[in-house]
């Protein structure tokens, strides 16, 4: 055999009677390692080129190896879960993650560290492909808008605060500590999985039948248009996102000649932009649809996108293009929850092949959209907020697109038509 054993005509899985806060911080801290790992060693880039002795090219292509390791990771750690279960994939993600960690400390030469990026990258996509899937596995439509909105909070605000963390740590240290620190949280993640978090797939709901099987869930997938446009969706939401993270330093620091001190009270306000649209979608769920939420957000984005080139073009100033981002990342952030619960919504019978694809799509699609703000010369207030522009147009287009099809199943709103309780 080698489909999911059936489920009685009608059913979908019997969601936990309340939400555990402790089962959402766990999955909080297991899906901000991707983050983490991206972002935390950015402000570390100057440091890196002396140390290693190399050029800055050199030192940015260990981001890319990273950025890839996460894509390929997602695809089969996720597609070895729906056969395998979750626990035993994340363990044995975890343990990698420690070891490539302790490695990179180690280095002595920028090929090494490329590699080991990718390694580590790789190992880093346990966490964040099996937390949508385990989410999926213990909650189901409503409930489970509740708990992906909160674990988009994590992912739209880790990549936000890493690199200011990663600046203050590196006063107490070089480039190296950063992932000492890294390995010890990986440390810490192995130890919960292992003796505080149960299996959420049980044998009876895996595939079995080895690789072929793996292969045609992708295919499957793939070949979903509403499930790629989703996928898509998100991508270019996250591509906004990025944008703001990977342009913010030269817009703020070199273009306005802020302070590191300034600069990251900028990056604070656009934290608080971000925590407060995904607390307010995950307010909302039940009570809008997530059609009608992305629709929305995505329409109010683009205005927000429009009127930050606008102000760019008219020589504003840093407090005015830092409100309009402050803006946009909130509407963002009442966006990005609704995308994932759609796309896996659909796909319970092969969530882990899902979230793997939906996650390998978004770092490929988001990873593409960041550098554009720089790629025709310095990266200005006016160049980020094109790039914003465009990537939140060509959303728009894909809400029109799908409009028909972004609705929940009708047993999964029937059974959670229910008060949800917090």
């Amino acid at each position: 055999m080698s489909r999911p054993a059936p489920r009685p005509a009608g059913t979908v899985p019997t969601p936990p009677e309340r939400i555990s806060a402790g089962f959402v911080v766990l999955m909080g801290a297991l899906i901000a390692v991707a983050p983490f790992t991206i972002d935390l060693y950015l402000a570390a880039f100057p440091q890196i080129t002396s140390d290693l002795r190399t050029e800055p090219a050199a030192v940015q292509l260990t981001l890319t190896t990273t950025l890839a390791g996460l894509a390929v990771g997602q695809l089969i750690i996720g597609s070895l879960s729906d056969a395998l279960g979750r626990r035993r994939p994340l363990i044995a993600g975890l343990v990698l993650y420690v070891l490539v960690s302790l490695a990179v400390a180690l280095v002595s030469s920028v090929a090494l560290l490329a590699v080991l990026r990718f390694l580590q990258g790789f190992a880093a996509a346990a966490g964040t492909v099996l937390v949508m899937a385990m989410v999926r596995d213990r909650y189901s439509g409503v409930r489970m808008g509740k708990v992906i909105a909160r674990m988009q909070l994590v992912m739209g605000v880790a990549p936000v605060l890493a690199p200011v963390i990663g600046a203050q740590v590196l006063r107490f240290g070089d480039w190296r500590l950063l992932f000492l620190g890294l390995a010890a949280l990986g440390v810490a993640l192995v130890l919960l999985a292992t003796f505080v978090l149960g299996e959420s797939l049980p044998p009876e709901r895996r595939r079995s039948g080895g690789l072929r099987p793996a292969l045609r869930s992708y295919r499957e997938l793939l070949g979903d248009g509403g499930f790629i446009g989703l996928a898509l969706l998100n991508g270019l939401a996250f591509g906004a996102l990025f944008t703001y993270v990977s342009s913010s330093s030269f817009v703020f620091q070199e273009g306005f000649g802020l302070s590191t001190q300034q600069f990251a009270l900028v990056f604070a306000a656009g934290s608080i932009g971000i925590i407060s649209g995904t607390q307010l979608s995950g307010f909302l769920v039940g009570r809008v649809a997530p059609r009608r939420m992305i629709q929305i957000g995505i329409s109010a984005d683009i205005a927000a996108a429009a009127a930050l080139l606008v102000v760019a073009l008219a020589g504003g100033g840093p407090v005015a293009v830092a409100a309009m981002m402050v803006v946009i990342l909130f509407l963002t952030g009442c966006v990005l929850p609704s995308v994932p619960v759609l796309a896996l919504d659909a796909n319970a019978h092969r969530a882990g092949s899902a979230a793997a694809l939906l996650g390998a799509i978004q770092f490929g699609v988001g990873s593409a959209v960041a550098p554009l703000s720089g790629l025709f010369g310095a990266t200005t207030a006016t160049s980020m907020a094109l790039v914003l522009l465009i990537a939140l147009t060509l959303a728009g287009v894909l809400v029109l697109v799908l409009r028909n099809r972004m609705q929940l199943r009708p047993t999964e709103r029937t059974l959670d038509s229910s008060p949800v309780p917090h």
